[in-house]
């Protein structure tokens, strides 16, 4: 398990260039992804992969602040992290799991923070 690894594929998900390529955002998130967005929304992968399809390059650009992480268990690593978008922030946390020698996301939340 490679700590440095996941957390440099959290920070390649929040880039403009892999949020515009659907087949690399299917390749990072897992079929049964879970995100709760700052909104309070519950999407999964077909409802994210819409979303972003509908993203422009400027509304992609998020900036990721204090990255860490924690292995959970073998093959399993949590990363939390506070992003800057459009004058709006929020805390973050994502769970990865390590499937057939990949790491894919399985589930994101974000609880938007004050101004």
């Amino acid at each position: 398990m490679s700590l440095e690894q996941v957390m440099a594929l959290e920070r390649e998900l929040q880039t403009p260039v892999c949020r515009g390529d659907e087949v690399r955002v299917r390749e990072l998130l897992a079929v049964d992804f879970v995100e709760i967005g700052a909104s309070g929304r519950r999407w999964d992968l077909a409802s994210t992969l819409a979303l972003l399809r509908e993203e422009t390059p400027d509304q992609a650009v998020i900036e990721v602040e204090g990255l860490e992480g924690r292995e959970l268990a073998p093959g399993v690593v949590q990363v939390f992290w506070e992003s800057r978008r459009g004058g709006r922030r929020a805390r973050r946390t994502s769970i990865w799991r390590e499937r057939d020698g990949r790491w894919q996301q399985v589930y994101h939340q974000g609880t938007p923070l004050p101004g």
